[in-house]
């Protein structure tokens, strides 16, 4: 099956515990059986390579700070397995210029700014979409298929591993959906939850801009002793 042959090759990451655990479990073998079917008949982003990138990027006893995506993008070229990030040579996509837009408003410009957010992921940022594949040109069409029910559980993984500070950036409802998981970690680690709007051009006036959220984590991080975030990579 297409997403257990994707998973070899994490087999030496210390994600591997969690993800052959979670391989196992009927809801990911239909999952996977809708997955390789859907890429037998369509064109599926992101690249199979990518699918899991986010874990790959991020080892799991690196984690500091998760910031929830949705779906991958649908369009060619832009998908890369990372939570809002697109490769360089793309146009930046509308919600990622509005996170970079806030990010300036934090520190200033950036000299030479990035769509490939994988800097981020390297110093402990958690990427993760909660649904990890899509069909070109249809948005959510991979949605309810189980990937949901994937996500969660790694969250919650996250969520326990251990007692070093954790912040969840929840853009947008269906990312706050998963505050109380995180809130319910805070007894054995320090914990920041931080729920705005949405980045979209739909949403991202109605509370997004003005909330400065990579400020706010690098303050938390700081208080608790953990290097901060270099937003500006």
């Amino acid at each position: 099956m297409l997403l257990r042959e994707q998973l070899t090759r994490l087999s030496s990451s210390d994600w591997a515990p969690f993800l052959e655990a979670e391989s196992q479990k009927p809801y990911f073998e239909k999952l996977d059986a809708f997955v390789t079917q859907a890429a037998s008949a369509h064109t599926v982003y992101p690249e199979l390579q990518n699918i899991f990138a986010a874990f790959r990027c991020c080892p799991a006893h690196q984690v500091k700070v998760v910031i929830l995506g949705q779906d991958p993008y649908h369009e060619p070229g832009q998908a890369m397995g990372l939570s809002f990030s697109v490769p360089d040579s793309c146009k930046t996509p509308p919600s990622l210029r509005n996170i970079f837009k806030e990010r300036e408003s934090e520190f200033g410009p950036v000299a030479q700014p990035h769509n490939d957010l994988t800097p981020w992921a390297q110093q402990g940022v958690l990427l993760l979409n909660t649904v990890l594949t899509v069909e070109q040109g249809a948005a959510f069409s991979h949605a309810g298929q189980g990937w949901e029910t994937f996500t969660r559980a790694a969250l919650e993984y996250t969520a326990a591993l251990d007692n070093t500070p954790l912040a969840a950036i929840l853009w947008g409802k269906p990312a706050q959906k998963y505050a109380p998981l995180f809130r319910a970690a805070a007894g054995h680690r320090p914990v920041l939850v931080l729920e705005s709007a949405h980045p979209s051009p739909l949403s991202a006036y109605r509370g997004f801009f003005g909330s400065a959220p990579f400020g706010k984590v690098n303050d938390f991080l700081l208080a608790h002793h953990a290097q901060p975030i270099d937003w500006l990579q």
